[in-house]
C-alpha cells in the first residue's frame, strides 16, 4: 500500500476489495482520504469508485463488514453509503460528465476511471488507489498530484477555466484547501478565478457559507479571505467585507486599512479559540466602519458608534449569508455591540459601577468579550501593544473582584417582576417595566447593595414617587 493505514482502516479496505473480487468489478480507493493520508491528516470519509454498479458493490462490501448491512442509495445517481465504526463509506461507479450553462449539475454518464479523475476539481484529489487482487495498494496518479502535494500546489487536471465554470463551487474550495493546507493555487489557476467569478452566483448560498465557514475554521483564516478579496468572489458573496477594504486620506491624516485590521484580530482570535461565532464575531466587530466614517477638522477620522451600528447589521448579514438568526446571531450581535466597552475602561478611572454594567450586559460572554478585545490590538509597536494588554489586565483584574462582590453575572434580581405586581397591586405594564429598570439600575450603580431587604425599600420609595394618575393607570 503506497499510504500508510491504520489496522481498522487497512481490514476496512480489504474487506472492500474482497467484495469487489466477488462480484468481478474493479474498485479504486480516491480522492479526500488518499490526499489526507498522504499529508498524515485525520480522515473518516472514504470514498470508493468502481467499473461497474456502486449500488451493488456497497451492499456487498456492508455484507462482510456489517451484522446488520444497512445501505443507504440513491439509485438516479448511481450512489450508495454506509457508516462502520465513525468511518462514512461512499461508492459510486466511475463516470464522466457534462455541463450545462446554468446549472452546477452534470449530466452523468459511465466512464473509466481516467475520466473519472480527469473530472476530478484538484490534482491532490485526483490520486487513486487500487484495492485490486492484482496491484493492491498501487497508486495511480495520472495528473502529478503527489508532486504537488509535495510543493504544495493546487492545480486543475482538466483546464482550470472549463473546471470552474463547470462547477463555480470548486473556486470556494480552491481557496478553502489553501487556507486549510496553507497551499498555493496555481497562477493559471487563480487567473481563472478572476474570470469566472461571476459564476459563482448560481450556487445556492448554503454551499458558499459552508465553505466560507471552513476558511473561517482554517489555522491562518486570513489566508483564505485574501485570496476571496483578491479573487474579486468576497465581493460578490459578502461585499460588507469588501468595504472595509483601503485607507483613506485628508490632509495628510489617513486611516488604517480596515479589511486587514480585521483579517488580523480574525488570526488574533483563532490561535485562541475554535468557537466559529466567536470568529465571526472578529469578522464583523468593524463592520459598520464604513458607514459611519467621517472626517473632522482638526482631529482626523472617526468611526463614532460603529458598535452600535454594526450591531444592527449583524443580523442582516446572517440572513444574506443563512446563518443561523437564534442564538449564534445574538451571541455576535451582542460581542459587535459591546467590543469597546472594555477598551473604554482602560482610559478612565474605573468605577465599580462601570464594571458592574459590563458585567450584567456581557453576562456569560465576559470572557469571550475579553478575548476579542485582546485580538483588538493590532499595532506593531510592542510597547503600545504590552501597555493595552497591561490596560485589559486591570480591567480583568477590577472585573474579578467586583464580581466577587456583587455577583452581576447573569444576575437576576433580588425582587422580581411577579412580586412587584404582588407587592404594589399591578397589572403587568409600563409601571412595573420602570420599577423593574429602576431597581436594576440602582444596583448596577451602587446605589443601594444587590440585597432583598435595600431592594425591597428602594421599590417602596420609587413606587410612591410614580404615584400620580398616570403612574397608576395600570394598576388594578
Amino acid at each position: 500500500m503506497d499510504i500508510a493505514l491504520q489496522k481498522e482502516e487497512s481490514l476496512l479496505l480489504r474487506k472492500i476489495g474482497e467484495a469487489a473480487a466477488s462480484l468481478g468489478i474493479p474498485c479504486w480507493l480516491v480522492g479526500g482520504f488518499v490526499r489526507d493520508k498522504m499529508l498524515d491528516r485525520p480522515c473518516k470519509d472514504i470514498d470508493i469508485v468502481c467499473l461497474g454498479d456502486g449500488i451493488e458493490l456497497a451492499k456487498a462490501a456492508a455484507a462482510l463488514l456489517l451484522k446488520n448491512p444497512k445501505v443507504n442509495y440513491f439509485k438516479n445517481f448511481g450512489t450508495a453509503q454506509f457508516t462502520i465504526n465513525g468511518w462514512d463509506i461512499e461508492f459510486v461507479g466511475a463516470r464522466k460528465e457534462s455541463y450545462s450553462l446554468h446549472s452546477r449539475k452534470p449530466e452523468v454518464s459511465a466512464g473509466t476511471l481516467e475520466d473519472d479523475q480527469l473530472r476530478r476539481d484538484f490534482t491532490i484529489n485526483a490520486m487513486a488507489i487500487s484495492l485490486n487482487t492484482a496491484d493492491y495498494g498501487k497508486l495511480l496518479d495520472p495528473f502529478n498530484g503527489m508532486k504537488d502535494l509535495r510543493h504544495g500546489m493546487l492545480r486543475t487536471p482538466q483546464e482550470p477555466a472549463a473546471t470552474f465554470s463547470d462547477d463555480p463551487l470548486r473556486m470556494m474550495r480552491a481557496i478553502r484547501f489553501a487556507s486549510q493546507l496553507g497551499f498555493h493555487i496555481h497562477a493559471m489557476a487563480f487567473a481563472a478565478i478572476q474570470q469566472e467569478k461571476e459564476r459563482i452566483k448560481i450556487v445556492s448560498i448554503e454551499r458558499i457559507t459552508d465553505e466560507l465557514n471552513k476558511i473561517v475554521m482554517s489555522p491562518v483564516p486570513s489566508r483564505g479571505f485574501d485570496l476571496l478579496y483578491k479573487s474579486g468572489l468576497l465581493d460578490i458573496i459578502f461585499p460588507q467585507m469588501t468595504a472595509l477594504a483601503g485607507a483613506e486620506y485628508v490632509d495628510g491624516k489617513g486611516h488604517k486599512d480596515n479589511f486587514y485590521h480585521t483579517l488580523q484580530v480574525l488570526d488574533n482570535i483563532s490561535e485562541h479559540t475554535d468557537n466559529v461565532w466567536l470568529r465571526w464575531a472578529a469578522i464583523l466587530h468593524d463592520i459598520a466602519k464604513p458607514a459611519t466614517k467621517r472626517f473632522e477638522e482638526g482631529h482626523g477620522w472617526t468611526f463614532h458608534g460603529h458598535e452600535v451600528v454594526g450591531g444592527r447589521m449583524v443580523p442582516k448579514i446572517f440572513a444574506q449569508l443563512k446563518l443561523p438568526l437564534a442564538e449564534p446571531m445574538r451571541y455576535v450581535r451582542k460581542l459587535v455591540e459591546l467590543h469597546l466597552r472594555p477598551i473604554s475602561l482602560t482610559k478612565e478611572n474605573i468605577t465599580d459601577s462601570a464594571v458592574r454594567r459590563l458585567l450584567f450586559d456581557a453576562g456569560d460572554q465576559y470572557e469571550d468579550l475579553m478575548t476579542l478585545c485582546r485580538a483588538d490590538i493590532t499595532s506593531k509597536n510592542p510597547f503600545k501593544v504590552k501597555k493595552y494588554l497591561a490596560n485589559f489586565d486591570w480591567v480583568e483584574k477590577r472585573a474579578e473582584e467586583v464580581e466577587g462582590k456583587d455577583k452581576m453575572r447573569n444576575w437576576q434580581p433580588p425582587v422580581d417582576g411577579n412580586e412587584i405586581m404582588s407587592l404594589f397591586n399591578l397589572r403587568p405594564g409600563k409601571t412595573v417595566g420602570t420599577l423593574k429598570t429602576a431597581l436594576r439600575d440602582a444596583i448596577l450603580d451602587g446605589v443601594i447593595p444587590n440585597e432583598r431587604e435595600a431592594s425591597l425599600q428602594f421599590l417602596t420609595e420609587t413606587a410612591s414617587g410614580i404615584a400620580s394618575p398616570e403612574g397608576l393607570a395600570d394598576k388594578a
